[in-house]
């Protein structure tokens, strides 16, 4: 009968558990992680697809300090008297089962965790567009009520989307209120054709509410900018 060696069996379980605290960071950031994979992909439809795992997020988060923590304090809990092995080379740990690959799991572990954060600077930077002037009459705003936003990922995922369409002028996109505010040139585009760029990206427009400025009498048009419309 074959008896595993100590040393190895500790190895394989330190694996096994570091191996599961970086799956549940991972998993944890799955949501806002995607859409940034299909930003660099092109494949832009799939950037919703985890966003049914935001609910889990908390749990997930909490699974991966739990089981680091535990890591850690294995790491560096007092040795008893009657745990200390025998002084041998075979018996030292090995790089898997040290400190320093502990650390560099727990710095990859909270960066995963930390991603949200952090996700704006794989975006390309929105361009400020040109001083226009725009007949009053034309300009309209809709708020769009969207569905599967989760995370700031989530946001500039559609804001990167709705930055290239031509006749928008301003935007604002809010994943904890689940919508996007849009104002637009009626002239140049039209709301149907914002909601289906949104729909691409593969969050859903489930409904929205729009809005026409009327200018006063005599009033030809509208200046907007850089810094918005005035």
């Amino acid at each position: 009968m074959n008896h595993q060696n100590p040393s190895a069996k500790a190895e394989k379980s330190s694996k096994g558990i570091l191996g599961a605290g970086l799956l549940t960071a991972f998993a944890a950031s799955l949501c806002c992680i995607t859409p940034v994979l299909a930003l660099f992909s092109g494949a832009t439809g799939i950037a919703s697809t985890f966003s049914w795992m935001e609910p889990y997020r908390p749990y997930l988060l909490g699974i991966t300090v739990v089981v680091l923590g535990f890591a850690w304090y294995q790491k560096i809990k007092p040795i008893k008297k009657d745990e200390v092995a025998c002084d041998c080379e075979e018996d030292k740990p090995s790089f898997w089962q040290g400190k320093t690959f502990l650390g560099i799991v727990t710095v990859l572990a909270f960066l995963l965790m930390a991603f949200p954060k952090y996700s704006y600077i794989f975006y390309p930077k929105i361009e400020k567009k040109e001083v226009i002037v725009i007949d009053k009459n034309n300009i309209q705003e809709v708020k769009l009520n969207i569905n599967g936003m989760d995370c700031e990922a989530c946001t500039h995922s559609i804001n990167n989307a709705l930055s290239k369409l031509p006749g928008v002028l301003e935007y604002k996109t809010e994943y904890e209120k689940g919508a996007s505010t849009v104002k637009f040139d009626n002239s140049k585009i039209n709301k149907e054709n914002i909601i289906k760029v949104i729909d691409a990206t593969g969050y859903k427009v489930s409904g929205s509410e729009i809005s026409i400025t009327n200018p006063p009498h005599g009033q030809a048009g509208h200046i907007c900018g850089p810094n918005g419309c005035k």
